[in-house]
């Protein structure tokens, strides 16, 4: 506000200065022009209305750069040492953003029309989907299809729902038996409030990995990830929590999710460095980076607690923290990566 005030007062005086010595000379000669102008009768009128108007563009050419000069709200922005270092601030997502992908990723369903010799198994494999996929998408009873026919696809394995009033993404999670955090997982969903994930009845909503069973079916075995401390992988990097994989790596996110209520120790996967210990609202929320000094970068989310700080160093198989809820989470759960030049990593390939 007081640079405003000042900015203000600045423009005040100068154009009061600029119109008082203006009208000091206009004045102390007006008398002359007007008697001259009377005496030819009109003859350089013209002239003179043609010659104000220059004198006034060319008064605005002259006064233009001293206002720009002293004008107080442009900043000196290489001697801000503080708008420089805002500037060159730690952004958490800008390497979760590169992960390599074979195709640009689909963000609604499309219309595939049936061409011969297609079947449902090539489709699939096509667009990188399930037959079960399509066959839900579309209604499909049996596995037949004919050329013309068109097909919708969805972008994702899993199910497209319409929301229904009263639902949410915990019901639709359990309805179809897949996880919530899935669904907020995918990038193409929608929220009309991310903090509680709330829905809006109507919209169209991706569950992906979710099935509609139509008969009781034998339940697939889960598997557990189990701390290792001490034990090197085939990578050298340890399982760094224990509990249930909820979420395996996508090309939407290249991570591990695993869940586990009782909130359990987090733990460096390999040693080296802290870079970054902190919270933010959304996404990561809690979540830790560390730097392996040998191209590899690991990341630790949603934690419920931090014990490390950035720039200490951390051996593998230490305590890092706990197993939280924070950020982009809908129940306690770790989200691990593994990053090396800008790049996303699958977890399974290092974690043996």
């Amino acid at each position: 506000m007081q640079d405003i005030r000042d900015y203000f007062l600045f423009i005040k005086n100068y154009l009061k200065s600029r119109f008082l010595n203006f009208g000091q000379w206009f004045e102390g000669i007006k008398d002359i022009i007007v008697a001259f102008l009377i005496v030819k009768r009109g003859k350089y009128s013209s002239s003179f209305l043609n010659t104000s108007f220059f004198l006034i563009v060319l008064s605005a050419f002259v006064g233009g750069p001293i206002i720009a000069e002293n004008n107080p709200f442009l900043p000196n922005l290489e001697a801000d040492s503080k708008y420089q270092a805002a500037m060159v601030a730690y952004n958490p997502y800008e390497n979760s953003l590169s992960t390599t992908i074979s195709s640009k990723p689909r963000d609604s369903i499309v219309d595939y029309q049936v061409a011969a010799g297609d079947t449902l198994a090539s489709i699939a494999k096509k667009f990188d989907i399930s037959v079960d996929t399509i066959k839900w998408a579309n209604n499909l009873k049996t596995d037949t299809i004919k050329p013309g026919q068109i097909l919708k696809i969805p972008p994702v394995t899993g199910i497209v729902h319409k929301v229904a009033s009263g639902e949410t993404i915990y019901t639709i999670a359990k309805k179809y038996k897949t996880d919530p955090q899935k669904i907020v997982n995918f990038p193409f969903n929608d929220f009309a409030d991310l903090d509680t994930f709330s829905l809006t009845v109507g919209q169209i909503l991706y569950v992906p990995d979710g099935v509609i069973e139509e008969a009781p079916a034998i339940a697939s075995p889960k598997f557990y990830a189990q701390i290792q401390a001490g034990v090197k992988g085939s990578s050298n990097f340890i399982w760094p929590t224990s509990g249930l994989i909820t979420q395996y790596p996508v090309w939407y996110h290249m991570a591990l999710d695993i869940a586990n209520p009782s909130y359990p120790p987090v733990l460096a996967s390999d040693t080296g460095t802290v870079v970054f210990a902190g919270c933010v609202r959304y996404g990561y929320g809690c979540h830790i980076i560390i730097d392996h000094a040998n191209g590899y970068q690991t990341l630790y989310a949603h934690l419920a607690n931090i014990d490390v700080s950035p720039g200490q160093g951390v051996t593998q198989g230490q305590k890092i923290g706990n197993v939280g809820s924070t950020g982009h989470s809908t129940g306690p759960h770790l989200h691990f990566e593994i990053r090396s030049g800008g790049s996303l990593l699958n977890p399974l390939n290092f974690l043996k």
